[in-house]
């Protein structure tokens, strides 16, 4: 075989775009089948050769080598350097290396695709080294192409191609690495190192999530450190107000940063304890200004707020109870005066106030008992005395010196009391003495005491009767009834009593 079936291209005088002239050159024929004559008998192989010797040749002087530059000088191999000599070479030795040749054409073939997809992705940004290890390695099989040593060519190309399906396999790895090193980057604030990480990990994965909010949040990353340090300086001078809305502008840029709602809630519990703190000051003013209504009002509305509600129920309770002993010792000096002047009533009132205020006090439970007592015999007495007429009744009489001497009972009695015993005893003992009192009628009347008895028909009597109030009342045919009521005793005396039936009835015809 002649020296115009070697290629004799040097791979370093190759362009980038050789690839490309390559694929549309070669790759059509990769796709040819050999005939399934040549398996069939010598005359078909001989056929075969004829054909590679003629036609196989023009192909390949168009080939140019896809590798772009070797990595280093390799050692030809002693078969690489030994020049072809024009010996005879069979048809049958000429059609294997046919074959041979194709099968390194195909292996190249998807090298070069791999490269193609490699370099799409950027590989010199994030494996570089092994990249070109694995060009170096394919690269080592042009040289044993242009010896037409195809099987090492194949082996060289196939090393190099499995070498870059390596590195694409290795891309997701890569890809979750980078991912690790830009939010590394992020949080130490390199914004440049984040973005290069994130931007190559969109290269790798363009519809990563994480990348894209990654990227997103580095490039305004200067602008949030800026916002934070201005925050932080309006916080250190108790600038809540401005510093929260500068922290809610963070939001607005990256939704995804942790520190601005943090920095947010705890500016807003220092807003609300401040608030505390100034309305709880304010209660404990009105307090010290003995305003202890107002004072609860303003803690309740501290405790309102949400904060530190046990310590605004305390003030409340503390306030309360305050209220609760001035009102209590205010009562308690009503109830001495009321006590000192035999004002019981008003006294059972005031104790029934503290008893609102704090029902277990013993001092008002014991006093409210006595004062009722008192109370209850105060107005009996005065019952008593401003209705002497009806002691002339037994039971009402009996009742009476009951009272009396419970009054007589007690110890330390008062003026008012012992001044109404005076002069319950004095009608009491009027009470039994009989007055005599004169009776006038016509001697037609019928008359009739109640409560005593008939008194008869008489024009004049008389009758002893103890002070009371009496009723007489008058009967006769014919006339209508009359009713005399009078009262003996007492200052209230009559000079008689008259008693007569004067008015006549007229009579109905029916």
């Amino acid at each position: 075989m002649s020296e115009d079936n070697s290629i004799d291209t040097d791979p370093s005088a190759l362009e980038p775009t050789d690839a490309s002239i390559y694929a549309k050159q070669v790759a059509p024929r990769q796709r040819q089948k050999p005939s399934t004559a040549m398996w069939l008998g010598l005359g078909a192989m001989v056929i075969l050769a004829l054909a590679v010797v003629f036609v196989l040749p023009s192909v390949v002087t168009e080939y140019e080598l896809p590798l772009e530059r070797r990595v280093e000088e390799v050692t030809k191999p002693a078969a690489a350097v030994t020049q072809v000599t024009e010996t005879a070479v069979s048809p049958f030795e000429e059609a294997q290396r046919s074959i041979q040749r194709k099968q390194s054409q195909d292996v190249l073939a998807e090298l070069l695709e791999l490269q193609g997809q490699l370099d799409l992705l950027e590989v010199k940004d994030w494996g570089q080294e092994d990249y070109e290890a694995a060009l170096a390695t394919a690269s080592i099989g042009d040289e044993y192409y242009r010896t037409q040593d195809f099987d090492l060519a194949t082996e060289s190309y196939s090393n190099g191609r499995n070498a870059l399906a390596e590195l694409i396999e290795s891309a997701p790895n890569v890809l979750a690495q980078l991912l690790i090193d830009a939010e590394n980057a992020l949080t130490a604030s390199d914004t440049q190192t984040a973005q290069d990480r994130y931007s190559l990990a969109l290269v790798l994965q363009s519809d990563n999530e994480a990348a894209q909010i990654g990227l997103a949040r580095a490039q305004v990353l200067d602008e949030v450190l800026a916002l934070m340090d201005q925050a932080e300086d309006l916080f250190d001078d108790g600038e809540l107000e401005a510093a929260r809305d500068m922290y809610e502008q963070i939001v607005g840029l990256d939704s995804y940063n942790e520190a601005a709602p943090q920095r947010i809630s705890e500016i807003d519990a220092q807003i609300r304890e401040n608030e505390f703190s100034a309305i709880m000051s304010e209660g404990y003013a009105l307090l010290q200004a003995d305003d202890p209504e107002q004072a609860i009002a303003t803690f309740q509305r501290a405790a309102a707020i949400g904060i530190n509600q046990q310590q605004a129920q305390a003030a409340i309770q503390q306030t309360e109870t305050q209220v609760a002993n001035a009102k209590i010792n205010g009562l308690q000096q009503e109830i001495t005066a009321a006590e000192a002047n035999e004002r019981w009533q008003d006294a059972v009132d005031a104790y029934d106030q503290v008893l609102e205020i704090d029902a277990n006090l013993l001092f008002a439970i014991q006093g409210r008992e006595l004062a009722n007592q008192r109370a209850t015999l105060n107005q009996l007495l005065v019952n008593a005395i401003e209705a002497p007429e009806r002691l002339s009744e037994n039971d009402v009489y009996e009742e009476n010196i009951r009272y009396y001497f419970i009054g007589r009972d007690i110890e330390n009695p008062g003026p008012v009391l012992s001044a109404q015993l005076d002069e319950l005893q004095i009608l009491l003992e009027n009470s039994q003495v009989p007055i005599d009192i004169d009776f006038i009628s016509d001697t037609f009347t019928e008359v009739t005491l109640l409560k005593i008895g008939d008194l008869g028909k008489f024009e004049q009597t008389s009758m002893a009767l103890k002070p009371g109030n009496y009723v007489a009342v008058g009967r006769r045919p014919g006339y209508r009834d009359v009713r005399e009521e009078f009262t003996v005793g007492f200052g209230q005396n009559p000079d008689s009593v008259v008693v007569q039936c004067i008015e006549r009835v007229v009579a109905t015809n029916r």
